[in-house]
């Protein structure tokens, strides 16, 4: 799905024709794509995924230690390349952090009578199946982000400006800004760094 729509785009530049609406469509796809990428982050999931993990690299202890963003779980499989897995039930395992989104790490409980196993491939020993990003829907400033980002795209369609120039009789060198400071201020926050 789209962080945004073109229609949105439309209404924040105040457009009510249709002549430009591939062009804007297609801009939205690359602001989303863009606000990924310097964000490190998917901020939406609709449908469940499976991510594997491998037993004693993934693991320390009880802790799993995920590899991406999770805002919802549906199953914790431990011993998951073996022929009869055993699915954990919710109340086995606790989240960090425990009452917010994303989770980072699944704990087991000190109550469970389970551990991270696996039978012949420590590398496909525990499957976790779930929404893995920032959040089931995106965030309004991640929306807003995009909308703004989008718009810019745009804009610079009639901009003459996409390198450098420079006038130097008049003192002027134009260089244009890339990400759009206040896009910046609005993703900031999200920023995951490696």
């Amino acid at each position: 799905m789209a962080y945004a729509t073109a229609a949105d785009v439309k209404a924040y530049l105040g457009i009510g024709t249709t002549g430009d609406d591939a062009l804007i469509a297609a801009c939205v796809t690359r602001a989303q794509a863009g606000l990924e990428n310097y964000t490190h982050r998917k901020f939406e999931a609709s449908a469940d995924s499976i991510h594997y993990f491998a037993v004693g690299i993934d693991t320390t202890g009880r802790a799993l230690y995920l590899d991406d963003d999770l805002c919802a779980i549906t199953s914790v499989v431990t011993n998951a390349d073996n022929a009869a897995p055993t699915t954990l039930l919710a109340t086995e395992y606790t989240t960090e952090p425990r009452n917010q989104t994303p989770y980072h790490i699944i704990r087991l409980l000190g109550s469970s009578t389970h551990g991270w196993t696996y039978t012949t491939d420590h590398e496909n020993g525990i499957e976790v199946t779930g929404k893995w990003a920032y959040s089931t829907t995106p965030p309004g400033d991640v929306v807003q982000a995009c909308v703004r980002w989008a718009a810019y795209m745009y804009r610079q369609k009639d901009a003459q400006v996409f390198d450098v120039t420079a006038q130097p009789d008049m003192g002027v060198i134009t260089i244009p800004q890339g990400i759009p400071a206040d896009v910046k201020m609005l993703l900031e926050p999200y920023r995951r760094v490696w």
